[in-house]
């Protein structure tokens, strides 16, 4: 239960940012780096969930569904 909240609270984060660099980008019309942050935060961040859910599927935390069997 724990790990879907984590994972809903990171997709969160992840679309703020999106949404922040999007912002910026209208905003500031390239003037400052807010929009590129933005988007590294967003980066890292997905990357940083994929290796999350990759662990927990090894580790046995996360069972993924056995579809095609």
């Amino acid at each position: 239960m724990w790990t879907t909240f984590v994972v809903i609270a990171f997709f969160i984060v992840i679309l703020y940012n999106l949404f922040a660099g999007l912002y910026y980008m209208m905003r500031d019309k390239g003037t400052t780096d807010r929009t590129v942050r933005a988007l590294t935060w967003r980066i890292g961040l997905s990357v940083l969930l994929i290796l999350l859910v990759i662990l927990g599927i090894l580790t046995g935390v996360i069972r993924p569904h056995d579809v095609g069997r």
